[in-house]
């Protein structure tokens, strides 16, 4: 690592908080039922869940805002919830973060969506999800692109972060759209996709799939997927869709990154650390590169903040955003070390 890389490093957490961030996606609620399990019932050979505690999280896009803004950025959610009463929980606890709702459209033609964790003496038993996946109607999606495009508009945007669970709200057409608003602004582009638009963002700047995503994707045997082979499939992949950088999550075993204009592929293994729960992690994955990306932080080091950031949300239960206080002493033992070395 070079002398000034370091320096890049050194107060990085307080340079996120002049970024403005526009995150693009499905959102939903993370709810969490807790309590304790004493009995089965005579119903059926189920546990019984006596509830104690009730707790409401964002989830999807709405946890990459939320990450976001434990960093210190600006960010602004564009989405589509139901008007329902899910609807307004969402929006509750949006307010609740201190979150604006002005890029969030209401309709009446969908429900919110929400994924129920029931968890029984400190162990998840099981998940409910109560969804819609059909996609926006020409009504939700003309208000959708009109909420967006004057968001764009209106603020001066650094980067805009589509985080794309296949929920309904992204299709092909109004990614298209909203990509060659960005080129226009020249707004930095990031993407954290699913199956269903994998290669629907050509021309972004960072795409961030897992390794089991691209794997499906791209139909490669993810059990006996060699760094090699990989450096060949994400070069082939960022070369076809000209997206500058492909970087790909390999759970316990790190992350990749290919650069398409130096050409380079690199891996930055994971540190060793207990994980209680991997729920969020990509979310808080993609909004830390993005905002390295933004600062101008050299991609060898995106990685390596971005995989520290990963592995801090993952020591922690349920769906939570990055704690800046752990990333920043992380990222000094990272500058110690590499001072040494």
């Amino acid at each position: 690592m070079q002398v000034n890389s370091i320096a890049m490093l050194d107060q990085l957490i307080s340079k996120f908080k002049a970024a403005k961030v526009l995150v693009v996606g499905d959102v939903m609620i993370d709810a969490y039922l807790k309590g304790r399990v004493d009995r089965i019932s005579p119903e059926a050979p189920v546990p019984i869940l006596d509830v104690k505690e009730r707790d409401y999280r964002l989830g999807g896009a709405a946890n990459v805002a939320a990450n976001l803004k434990a960093l210190g950025a600006e960010p602004i959610l564009c989405s589509v919830v139901g008007k329902d009463p899910k609807g307004k929980i969402f929006m509750d606890q949006l307010s609740k973060m201190g979150l604006t709702s002005e890029g969030i459209v209401q309709s009446d033609e969908r429900i919110t969506t929400i994924k129920y964790r029931i968890i029984g003496n400190q162990s998840q038993m099981i998940r409910v999800d109560e969804e819609d996946k059909h996609g926006l109607s020409e009504k939700e999606n003309e208000q959708f692109l009109n909420a967006l495009f004057n968001l764009i508009d209106r603020y001066q945007i650094d980067a805009i972060i589509f985080e794309d669970y296949d929920k309904g709200l992204l299709n092909p057409t109004n990614i298209a759209q909203i990509i060659e608003k960005a080129r226009e602004k020249g707004i930095l582009m990031t993407t954290d996709p699913k199956k269903k638009n994998f290669h629907a963002y050509g021309g972004v700047n960072l795409f961030k799939p897992n390794l089991k995503e691209l794997s499906d994707a791209l139909h490669l045997n993810q059990e006996q997927l060699t760094l090699e082979q990989l450096h060949d499939a994400t070069k082939q992949f960022a070369h076809q869709h000209e997206i500058d950088m492909v970087m790909v999550t390999l759970s316990d075993k790190g992350i990749a990154l290919y650069h398409r204009l130096n050409d380079q592929f690199e891996w930055s293994p994971a540190s060793a650390r207990e994980v209680s729960d991997v729920s969020g992690a990509g979310d808080t994955v993609i909004s830390v590169a993005t905002l390295c990306m933004i600062v101008q932080l050299p991609p060898t080091q995106m990685i390596k903040v971005a995989n520290l950031a990963g592995g801090i949300v993952c020591q922690f239960v349920g769906v939570v955003p990055v704690d800046p206080i752990l990333l920043e002493e992380q990222i000094m033992e990272l500058v110690e070390q590499n001072t040494k070395s």
